[in-house]
């Protein structure tokens, strides 16, 4: 392995340990069936990354089933303002079928939209945490971290996985997670399996709460086995 690569793995590392630390310290999900949102930048550069998350999400729900399972609601964003949400699903194959319809189109990001469609759904019902995956930001930084606050004040963390290394989208990215009581962790498109250990270990969360997410990494182990220690 080449010192370019070791440094990359290790800064890996470190990335994945320090997201998990985070999650272990978010506000505890409620028992019962999680709500999980579950959104995603639909715009052109998004497509190969949409297509990988839509083979990695059965694993989000198959990993809950034993902790009252999971309902998911897919919120996209992609072409000129249009940004769209299925109905709660409570299986794979049903949130699949979602994805599958959606074709990526070339458009600016919609990141406020998706964390007021978040609260708004939280009036209604709450949900144990939101999941964002992107790679850019084209918005008003602080109108987003005003959202992302009034979702930490209603025990909404935001889970940011940011593909890429772009510097605007990084800072916004993790100035909504902290400002939600969420985390932040960049990932790399080529990690299928990091992504989908990463994505089952915030389902649990929201499912199970901490506990949960503490035998699971029990279970897991690889890079979710580094949470074992920081939870109580």
């Amino acid at each position: 392995m080449t010192d370019d690569k070791k440094l990359q793995k290790v800064s890996s590392d470190h990335a994945v340990e320090d997201f998990l630390r985070q999650v272990a310290l978010a506000p505890a999900a409620g028992e019962g069936r999680g709500r999980l949102i579950f959104a995603m930048d639909a715009t052109a550069s998004r497509e190969p990354t949409w297509d990988r998350a839509s083979h990695i999400q059965a694993e989000m729900f198959s990993e809950t089933a034993a902790l009252g399972g999971l309902e998911i609601q897919l919120i996209y964003y992609r072409g000129f303002g249009e940004c769209k949400a299925s109905p709660w699903v409570r299986t794979p194959d049903a949130l699949l079928r979602y994805m599958t319809r959606v074709m990526c189109m070339a458009g600016q990001t919609q990141i406020a939209k998706v964390l007021k469609r978040t609260l708004d759904e939280t009036e209604r019902k709450p949900v144990a945490a939101l999941v964002f995956v992107g790679d850019c930001v084209e918005e008003d930084i602080d109108r987003l971290g005003h959202l992302a606050g009034q979702l930490g004040l209603r025990g909404v963390p935001c889970f940011m996985f940011h593909e890429g290394q772009e510097p605007t989208a990084r800072s916004a990215f993790q100035q909504i997670a902290r400002l939600s009581g969420g985390a932040y962790c960049p990932f790399d498109i080529n990690s299928a399996q990091q992504l989908r250990d990463l994505l089952s270990a915030v389902a649990v969360f929201a499912a199970g709460g901490r506990k949960a997410l503490a035998d699971y990494s029990d279970r897991k182990g690889g890079v979710v086995r580094q949470l074992t220690h920081q939870v109580k």
